[in-house]
This record gives C-alpha cells, sequence and structure tokens, in this order.
C-alpha cells in the first residue's frame, strides 16, 4: 500500500477518532456508546480503513476485539495525529482570547523540588495568565502519559532509554545522597560507612525503580544485605514525613536535602549514583507556545542548578578534606 492512499482523501478524521475509540474500549458496541453514534456507523467506518491499509486492525473475539500488529502501530500514530489536532485547536481558541494557554508537565521525585517549582515561578510571573498543570507519577507513567498527548514533557531523572518516539535534554547532574533528620543520632560521628549504618531502619525505592536497582549495586560492592529494617516507598510526602520525625536513613537526589533544613546529609559516600536531570518530550509533535516558554524557564533554572552543584561538591570536598 502506497502511503499516497492515506492521503487523497478517503482517510478521514472521524477513521482516527473511531478507531482510537475502539481500541480504548474494547467493543464496537461501546465504543459507538462512547461516541454517540450507532454499531453500524462504527461497523462500517473500521471496514472503510480496513480496506484502505490492507491489512486487519483488529481481531475479533468472543467477548470484543483486540488490536492485531498492525492495528497497535496504526493507533499509535492515529492518537499523536489527535493529540496534535486538539493542540492546534486549544492554540486557536487561546489566541483568539488573548491567552497563552495551558502546559502540563509530568514530574517525579528528581527535578520536583527545585528545578520544576523555580521555573514554573518564573514562567508565571511573565506570563500570569498561563495555566500549570503538574501531574505526579512513575516515571513508565509518565512516558505513556507523554506518547498519549496527555502531558507537554517531563522533568526528572532521565533514563538510559527511552522509546523512539520521545527524546530528552540533559539540564543538569544531581548526585543521590544519604539523607537523615537534623538530629539524628548519626551526625558528629565517625561511624557514617554504610555497613555501620544498616543497623538504622532505611526507607527504600520500591523494586523495578531505577534508583533501588542502583543502591542495590552499591550494597552487593560493598558486601552487605541490604537493610532489614526497610520502607518502600516513592511518596515524597510520606518519605519526608518519616525521615523528619523517626531514625531512618533515604537515599535522595542532593538537592531535596540541600534545600531542607530539617534533613542533613551525611558524608557516606554513593559515587556510583549520580543521576541527569533533565525534560523530555515527544519528537514527533512540536512543543505548545506554553510548554515551548516553560522549556526556557526550566533551562534556564537547570544551568543555575548546575552551577550550584558544583559549588556545593567543591565546598564539601573542602570540608572533609
Amino acid at each position: 500500500m502506497g502511503t499516497d492512499r492515506l492521503l487523497d482523501g478517503r482517510l478521514k478524521i472521524r477513521h482516527l477518532v473511531l478507531v482510537a475509540a475502539i481500541a480504548d474500549e474494547g467493543t464496537l458496541v461501546r465504543a459507538a456508546e462512547s461516541l454517540h453514534i450507532t454499531q453500524p456507523v462504527v461497523t462500517r467506518a473500521l471496514r472503510e480503513v480496513e480496506e484502505l491499509l490492507g491489512v486487519p486492525l483488529f481481531e475479533r473475539r468472543p467477548r470484543g476485539v483486540v488490536p492485531t500488529q498492525y492495528g497497535h502501530a496504526f493507533i499509535e500514530r492515529a492518537r499523536s495525529v489527535l493529540a496534535e489536532l486538539r493542540t492546534a485547536g486549544e492554540e486557536v481558541r487561546l489566541l483568539q482570547s488573548g491567552q497563552l494557554g495551558t502546559v502540563t508537565v509530568g514530574t517525579h521525585l528528581a527535578g520536583s523540588n527545585l528545578l520544576l517549582p523555580r521555573a514554573i515561578a518564573g514562567l508565571k510571573a511573565e506570563h500570569p495568565r498561563l495555566t500549570v498543570v503538574v501531574r505526579e507519577g512513575t516515571p513508565d507513567t509518565l512516558q505513556q502519559l507523554l506518547l498519549a498527548g496527555d502531558l507537554d514533557l517531563t522533568v526528572g531523572r532521565l533514563s538510559p532509554t527511552v522509546p523512539v518516539r520521545l527524546e530528552q535534554e540533559r539540564l543538569h547532574q544531581e548526585p543521590i545522597r544519604l539523607v537523615a533528620r537534623a538530629g539524628h543520632p548519626v551526625h558528629g560521628g565517625s561511624r557514617t560507612s554504610l555497613a555501620d549504618l544498616i543497623a538504622y531502619p532505611w526507607i527504600f525505592p520500591v523494586a523495578q525503580t531505577a534508583l533501588r536497582a542502583e543502591l542495590e549495586a552499591v550494597f552487593f560492592h560493598e558486601g552487605l544485605p541490604l537493610p532489614a529494617d526497610r520502607v518502600e516507598c516513592t511518596s515524597m510526602l510520606t518519605l519526608r514525613n518519616l525521615l523528619v520525625s523517626t531514625d531512618v536513613i533515604a537515599a535522595l537526589p542532593m538537592f531535596i536535602a540541600v534545600d531542607d533544613r530539617e534533613l542533613r546529609i551525611l558524608p557516606t559516600p554513593l559515587s556510583s549514583i549520580r543521576r541527569s536531570v533533565g525534560v523530555t518530550v515527544p519528537k514527533d509533535r512540536a512543543p505548545s507556545g506554553a510548554a515551548a516558554a516553560l522549556l526556557v524557564h526550566l533551562r534556564e533554572e537547570g544551568a543555575r542548578l548546575a552551577e550550584l552543584e558544583r559549588d556545593f561538591t567543591q565546598s564539601e570536598s573542602r570540608r572533609l578534606g
């Protein structure tokens, strides 16, 4: 099938909407209900698309339909096209009303403490009528929302591998450090090696996260078991409350602790764990005006934090001799 057949006028926007609805709902009946049309209309439109492509997009099963390998590829692109059209329509509407628009950003731990809040503050000072929506989630969840067009960009730790439709931009490096509350008994003593700290309770990231794997590698390299007394958590609110109210130890991005008067960084080295913090954006979707404005401020704040990280690291090196 030549790609020109998709551009000769036979493929309609309604075909893309119908195919996406069928994939979301799992049956032709529910897809029709969600779009407030009849099932025969959905069936006919699906047949038109499949005939145009020359391949089946869905496999019919007793309880509904599931995408074929061709369906998965086509549905992903259809959703991307629909997301672009929604963005275009929204930008036109906001330009007509004199507003810049809305930017929706996803974040997870690294970058959420200083980088993103500072960038948002700068953005709002420049564009007070712009709306910023921040959504938290695990890195894999945020990637899926970004691909689906539900997020404009994400801010946080950069992944070694991302889907081919996404691209990353590093803004600064942020070391991972061990942290405990300001009054913790470990502060001021000389016994701060990893082996000395195992006796305390710990907070670990949940399994299947990059930081968890890196911490496990550090303990393995030192020939140590994981702390027996530990909580596994990625909620920053829960994590911080436990840190300031109990004797737990946690591994956190450095800037989270530096900016918190109730927390102190331990001198215990974790030199093998450093985080590249930055933004992730879709390759095939140009940023909206609002997203582009936020990116400018993120880059500016990233440069400031990179300088702050260098100064802090140098100062700490001199202090520890």
